[in-house]
C-alpha cells in the first residue's frame, strides 16, 4: 500500500512570487559588493585573463600566465563572456558573478520540472480518499515540485558554493539538467530526448571532466533495464547520446590540439587530471565524505533517507528508483577519488532534495512540527545573535561582544551603511511575519515542513552578507596587498617570477595589475615570494627563486594574517 494519504487541502502551490523572491534573495547577497575571496578568486582570475585575453587563453586556461588544467573550460567560458557583455556596466567581478545568476535559475528549474515530472506519475499519486478529495496529478506535482525546490535551497552545501564562480558550482546545476533530461527520456525514449541527454553530458565533461557523466551514462542504462525499457532501443539512444556529448567535447579538444595555445595543448594534462581522480575507495576518501556529508546535504539527507524508507515495499517507483541509481553511481565516483574535494559532493545534492521531496508527504504531523519548531527557535536564535554582533562592533557595547566581533579584523574601523542596514531590517521583519503566519495559520500544506528551514538559512546569509560584508572583504581580500605591491613596482617592470598560490595570483594581477610571468615563464627583473613569518627556510626559497643578492622593495601582509608574508625583490643585474 502506497504510504501517502493527503487530502487536497495539502497541495497548495507556493504562490510563484515567493519562489521567485526567495531564489533572488538566496543568489543576490554573496555576488553583489564582495571581493573575490581565496576560495574563488582562482576561477574568477581564470575568467578575467580569458576575457581580456586572445583565443590562446580562451583554448588553454591560465591566471595571468599560470597554467591551470586541472577542470574543464565551460564554466570559465561562460563567466569570460559575461565579463565581456557586462563588464563595461557591472564591473569585472560582478560581470563574472552573472553567469552564477544563470547557472542557479538552471538547476533550480532543472529540479523544479524534475519533480513536477515524476510527481504527477500515477505510481507517486496519493492513495484515493474514502469520500474523495484527494489531489489532482498536476497540483500534487507541483507541490513536490516547490518541496524540492526549498529543501534544495535549504541545504548548507549549495549555500556555500552557488555563491563562488566555480566549476563544482555549474557542474552541480548541470547534474540537475541532466536528472530532467533523463526522467524525459524515461517517459518518452526517443532520439530527441537522447540527444539532449547527450548535450547534458557534454556539457559536464567539458565542466569536470568524463568520469561522472561515464558513470552516469551506466546508470541511465540500468536504470532502462529495471523499468524494462528495450535493451536495442536504449543501447541505440545511449550511442546517440554519448556521441552528441563527445561532438560537443570536440569543440574544445580539437581547436586545442591544431592551435597548440602557449606552445602546448592543455588536453593531455586534463586527462591526466582526471585519471588521478579514480583509484580505489580508501579509508580518506570514505571518512571525508561521510564527516562532509552529514552538514553538507543538511536538511535533505535524512529526508532522503525517509523516503527511501516509506516506499521501500512499492516496486517500479521511478521517482525513488531513478534517483537512487544516480545517487549510488556518482557516491562510488566520488569514494574512488583520492584527494575528495568539497565542492565536487554538489553533483549528488539535486538528486537527495528530489527524493527528499517525496519522502515529506509521508512524514507524521508531530515530527513536521517539530521540524518547524527547531527551525524558529534555532534560526530565530541565530539571527538575534548576528545582530547583537553587528550592534556591538557599531557601539562597542557590550565590550565583550564588540571585542570579538573585532579581533578577527585588526585595524578595521567599522562603518554604518544605510542601505545594508534597510535590506537586512527588511528580510528579518518578513521572517518575524512568516513565522507569524506559520503559527497563527498552521496551514497544512506540504511544503509547510520546510518553508521556514529554508527562509531561516536565507535570513541568516542575507544578514551576514549585507550587515558584515565589509568585515569579510577585509579579512579575506588581497586587494589593499596588490595595491601596496603596484606601488612598489617601477612603471618599466618587465615581469613578476612568483610562487604565490593561483588564488593570490589571480587577485594580484587583478587589483594591482601585476605584470606576472607567461606561461612559458620568462627572464624576469623581480620575484613576490609569499612564506609564513616563523619560516626559517630563506636560504632555500632565496635559491629556488634565485633572489641572493637583490633589493628588498617591499614587504608586507594582511592585517587579519598574523603569519602570511609577501616579499618583492628586484633581481641584481
Amino acid at each position: 500500500m502506497k504510504p501517502v494519504r493527503l487530502p487536497a487541502a495539502a497541495t497548495l502551490a507556493l504562490p510563484r512570487w515567493a519562489l521567485y523572491a526567495l531564489g533572488m534573495l538566496y543568489i543576490l547577497p554573496g555576488l553583489i559588493g564582495r571581493d573575490p575571496w581565496k576560495d574563488d578568486a582562482g576561477s574568477f582570475g581564470i575568467m578575467w585573463t580569458m576575457a581580456r585575453g586572445g583565443l590562446h587563453d580562451w583554448l588553454y586556461p591560465n591566471i595571468a600566465g599560470l597554467a591551470v588544467t586541472d577542470e574543464g573550460p565551460l564554466a570559465f567560458w561562460l563567466g569570460a563572456l559575461c565579463i565581456k557583455l557586462f563588464g563595461w556596466l557591472l564591473g569585472d567581478v560582478l560581470a563574472a558573478r552573472v553567469s552564477n545568476i544563470g547557472i542557479f535559475v538552471l538547476g533550480t528549474m532543472s529540479l523544479w520540472y524534475t519533480a513536477f515530472h515524476l510527481g504527477r506519475r500515477p505510481e507517486a499519486q496519493p492513495l484515493r480518499l474514502a469520500f474523495g478529495g484527494q489531489p489532482e496529478p498536476d497540483d500534487y506535482g507541483r507541490t513536490l515540485a516547490d518541496t524540492a525546490v526549498l529543501v534544495y535551497l535549504g541545504s548548507l552545501g549549495l549555500l556555500l558554493y552557488s555563491h563562488e564562480t566555480l566549476a563544482v558550482t555549474l557542474q552541480g546545476s548541470l547534474l540537475a539538467y541532466f536528472l530532467y533530461r533523463a526522467v524525459r527520456y524515461i517517459e518518452s525514449a526517443s532520439l530527441r530526448n537522447a540527444a539532449l541527454v547527450g548535450l547534458s553530458l557534454g556539457a559536464l565533461t567539458l565542466t569536470r571532466g568524463p568520469l561522472s557523466p561515464l558513470a552516469l551514462v551506466a546508470a541511465l542504462f540500468l536504470g532502462t533495464r529495471f523499468f524494462r525499457m528495450p535493451a536495442a532501443n536504449s543501447l541505440r539512444h545511449l550511442a546517440l547520446a554519448l556521441g552528441v556529448a563527445a561532438l560537443l567535447t570536440l569543440v574544445w579538444i580539437v581547436p586545442a590540439a591544431i592551435v597548440q595555445p602557449h606552445g602546448e595543448s592543455p588536453v593531455p594534462a586534463w586527462l591526466a587530471w582526471n585519471a588521478e581522480q579514480l583509484s580505489l575507495p580508501n579509508w580518506n576518501s570514505i571518512n571525508a565524505f561521510f564527516r562532509v556529508g552529514v552538514w553538507f546535504f543538511w536538511p535533505a539527507w535524512p529526508f532522503a533517507g525517509w523516503a527511501i524508507w516509506a516506499w521501500r515495499r512499492e516496486r517500479n517507483m521511478l521517482h525513488i528508483v531513478l534517483p537512487l541509481t544516480f545517487l549510488g553511481a556518482l557516491t562510488l565516483v566520488t569514494l574512488c577519488d583520492p584527494s575528495p574535494e568539497n565542492g565536487d559532493l554538489l553533483k549528488l545534492l539535486p538528486l537527495l532534495a528530489l527524493m527528499a521531496a517525496f519522502g515529506l508527504p509521508t512524514m507524521k504531523r508531530g515530527a513536521i512540527n517539530a521540524i518547524d519548531w527547531f527551525s524558529v527557535m534555532a534560526l530565530t536564535t541565530l539571527a538575534a545573535l548576528i545582530w547583537l554582533f553587528w550592534i556591538a562592533k557599531l557601539t562597542g557595547w557590550p565590550a565583550k561582544l564588540a571585542h570579538n566581533a573585532l579581533k578577527l579584523v585588526p585595524g578595521f574601523k567599522p562603518e554604518f551603511g544605510i542601505v545594508a542596514f534597510v535590506v537586512a531590517a527588511a528580510v528579518s521583519i518578513g521572517w518575524f511575519w512568516l513565522v507569524r503566519w506559520r503559527v497563527s495559520r498552521q496551514p497544512a500544506v506540504l511544503w509547510r515542513a520546510v518553508v521556514l528551514s529554508s527562509s531561516g538559512l536565507i535570513l541568516l546569509w542575507v544578514l551576514l552578507m549585507t550587515l558584515f560584508l565589509p568585515d569579510l572583504n577585509y579579512s579575506k581580500s588581497y586587494a589593499g596587498v596588490a595595491q601596496a605591491i603596484a606601488a612598489k613596482l617601477p612603471p618599466n617592470a618587465n615581469c613578476i617570477d612568483t610562487n604565490v598560490s593561483a588564488a593570490q595570483r589571480a587577485s594580484f594581477a587583478y587589483f594591482g595589475r601585476l605584470p606576472f610571468a607567461g606561461v612559458q615563464g620568462g627572464d624576469c627583473d623581480y620575484v613576490l615570494l609569499q612564506d609564513r613569518v616563523r619560516t626559517r627556510g630563506d636560504r632555500d626559497l632565496a635559491r629556488r627563486w634565485d633572489t641572493r643578492g637583490a633589493t628588498l622593495l617591499w614587504e608586507g601582509r594582511r592585517a587579519s594574517d598574523r603569519d602570511e608574508r609577501f616579499r618583492l625583490y628586484r633581481r641584481a643585474p
